[in-house]
């Protein structure tokens, strides 16, 4: 199975469509938003293109191929206008390599795990900063943010692929990889 991770996208219409391009040009199976998806947040500027509304129908028209974990900025009134789950603090994704433990990361967070095996990959995003690596274990990764990186990263996306995962900016650049072995 190929996915392509995403997170923060935060109602840029620019990065959505950006994103999108990337997901089609990647050939994944399936889309998994990290949260915080149409709004931009009380503590961040507005991002480049901000438009929910161009989001909702872009992700709309995705709907069958969109996972989505709730950000600490989705509310119900997300919920009414997307076509596709957002609510859920957490979803469990497996295949034959790994399992992933996929959260917005506010709730659960590198001090705050939930209960995982060896060989577990925790993916998360609300930091904005990419990240991927192997401790006591486990994996942390989180794929950056579409629309509002920080600590001078670009907006970035994630593909995981048969054991791989790698990052990448809209460019096509890759920036970390990293094998993920149970």
């Amino acid at each position: 199975m190929k996915i392509l991770f995403a997170s923060d996208i935060h109602g840029s219409a620019i990065y959505c469509r950006k994103l999108l391009c990337a997901y089609e040009e990647s050939k994944a199976d399936r889309l998994v938003l990290l949260g915080d998806i149409l709004y931009h947040g009380p503590r961040n500027d507005l991002p480049e293109g901000y438009s929910p509304k161009d989001v909702i129908a872009l992700l709309n028209a995705k709907k069958e191929e969109v996972y989505a974990v709730r950000g600490n900025c989705e509310a119900e009134v997300d919920q009414m206008v997307l076509e596709f789950p957002v609510m859920a603090d957490y979803m469990v994704i497996t295949d034959e390599r790994v399992t992933f433990f996929a959260t917005h990361g506010h709730l659960f967070h590198k001090e705050n795990l939930p209960p995982l095996k060896k060989g577990d990959a925790f993916i998360y995003g609300h930091t904005h900063v990419l990240h991927a690596e192997k401790k006591e274990g486990l994996y942390f990764l989180n794929p950056g943010s579409v629309s509002l990186p920080k600590e001078g990263n670009p907006p970035t996306y994630a593909i995981y692929e048969d054991g791989w995962f790698g990052i990448f900016d809209f460019n096509g650049n890759q920036i970390i990889e990293i094998e993920l072995l149970s």
